[in-house]
């Protein structure tokens, strides 16, 4: 007896589509929690060797290897599941913050290859087409080659690049350079992830968030070296308190926030009150409070903007920068301190 076949039902059209509903999370909020992340790689030591600049011990932005006197090749990579609902401006914003990590090293980036998970049964081809033009085009705005990459059929669509870049091993910006006494610089506005969430919600487009988003760090990285900076990280999914904890307890310094000096992002404070807190936002700042002291008028939804999972943030630099903000400063000791 033959036997009967279901059809296949139609994919939706690509401009029906909204990406951020087939998501559990979106951009670097969906970045697995630091504290647990810590946890499991605590006892992997990686490969050592004398030319390795920058390891695992610290979870700096980008692995650095020597390969000449006056030559350090740089190495990371970053991807995510769909941040905003444009498939274009999603390869966009993904290509942004896979760059940004040679940037936050003081690095230039000379080539990348896409990482690609597409739900090939459930939405079209030519969304994923989109993607891939979305981040070519921020790519070369950088002037970096995409040659290749790899996909997989996967049922959470996921993006981002590996990228190589180069560096003058005197000239790396690290996360366990910063020494006290110094002006803290952040390069870009928090309060994307706020927006994010509300715009997975809600469907609302903030165009001040998606050009944040999707601006490159490479002026404010080139802005630090300028300055002298010798230490720097960029700012994403572990949200401004996570990663100035992190640079901290890597430099045995410590620092002191001033809330109201850190930029925002048109229409956060009102996400905020909204109640469009990602659990990655709460889970940072869950694992920052530790070695968090408040001053007097701090409240707790001050400390969930600072704690904001960000995408494709700016570079947090120790010294002044400028015209950019300086939003507090490093002090000898250890531990944060918000004011």
């Amino acid at each position: 007896m033959e036997q009967t076949r279901t059809p296949t039902p139609p994919l939706p059209a690509p401009g029906t589509v909204r990406l951020t509903g087939f998501a559990h999370g979106g951009g670097c909020a969906c970045k697995i929690p630091p504290g647990e992340l810590e946890d499991a790689v605590r006892g992997l030591t990686g490969q050592a060797g004398d030319g390795v600049l920058v390891g695992l011990d610290d979870g700096d932005d980008a692995a650095a290897v020597l390969v000449r006197e006056d030559l350090a090749v740089l190495s990371t990579a970053d991807f995510f599941t769909p941040v905003v609902d444009d498939a274009y401006d999603w390869g966009r914003i993904a290509a942004a913050n896979a760059l940004s990590d040679v940037y936050a090293m003081g690095g230039r980036p000379v080539m990348a290859i896409n990482l690609v998970g597409w739900p090939r049964d459930v939405l079209p081809m030519e969304l994923m087409t989109e993607v891939l033009r979305g981040g070519l085009a921020v790519a070369s705005e950088a002037g970096c080659p995409v040659i290749g990459g790899h996909s997989i059929d996967d049922p959470e669509p996921k993006y981002g690049m590996a990228v190589t870049g180069v560096a003058h091993p005197d000239r790396l910006l690290r996360n366990d350079a910063a020494a006290p006494g110094l002006p803290l610089t952040l390069t870009k506005p928090i309060g994307v992830g706020l927006l994010n969430n509300r715009h997975k919600a809600t469907g609302e487009v903030f165009a001040e968030a998606l050009a944040t988003m999707t601006r490159l760090n490479r002026d404010a990285a080139e802005a630090a070296l300028a300055a002298g900076a010798r230490a720097a990280t960029d700012v994403t999914g572990f949200g401004l308190l996570g990663h100035l904890h992190k640079m901290c307890r890597a430099s045995g310094v410590g620092a002191v926030l001033d809330r109201s000096a850190v930029p925002l992002v048109e229409g956060a404070a009102e996400a905020l009150r909204d109640g469009y807190v990602s659990g990655g936002t709460r889970r940072n700042l869950d694992w920052v409070r530790p070695h968090l002291r408040a001053g007097t008028g701090v409240t707790e939804d001050d400390l969930l903007l600072l704690a904001d999972a960000q995408t494709s943030g700016g570079l947090l630099v120790v010294g002044e920068v400028p015209g950019y903000p300086v939003v507090g400063h490093t002090v000898a000791g250890s531990g944060l301190q918000v004011r």
